[in-house]
């Protein structure tokens, strides 16, 4: 083999790992996952999503458990209803479990973490978590430090 060729054949491999390594990282940004386990879904109502999006994962203990698959608004309440695609192999979250919506980092994306509780009958499809705590904006917390700081 000539030089030339090798040298061609390491820039077609290395392109090949290149092109492999810029997937790779698409679909780890998009959230994709390949293949889809059996879910169920639960529904909570929070009175602020701040910047949830469909999509965010729902965490046990920071393990990814499920994910948002849908934010819509209650006519009546005007609250956020979340709806949560959970995988059926923890089809043991109880009824007093709760659901609060967090923050990875700083100003990091947000998420849904979930936190089970201690009863004995089990969360069915459909069903809505009673206990919730709505997102910390932010901006709202620096509002009423500043309205605070200003008062005193």
């Amino acid at each position: 083999m000539s030089r030339k060729m090798i040298v061609e054949v390491w820039v077609g491999l290395f392109t090949v790992l290149a092109f492999v390594a810029l997937l790779m990282v698409a679909f780890k940004v998009s959230n994709f996952q390949g293949v889809q386990k059996e879910t169920y879904q639960i529904k909570a109502a929070f009175s602020n999503i701040g910047g949830l999006k469909v999509r965010a994962p729902v965490k046990i203990s920071g393990v990814i458990v499920g994910k948002v698959i849908d934010i819509e608004v209650d006519k009546e309440t005007y609250q956020a209803i979340v709806v949560m695609a959970i995988n059926s192999d923890l089809n043991h979250l109880s009824l007093d479990t709760s659901a609060s919506i967090l923050t990875s980092g700083m100003l990091g994306d947000q998420y849904i973490g979930i936190d089970p509780g201690a009863d004995e009958e089990y969360l069915q499809d459909g069903d809505y978590l009673d206990i919730v705590q709505p997102a910390l904006v932010l901006e709202e917390l620096i509002g009423k430090f500043l309205t605070n700081l200003s008062g005193e």
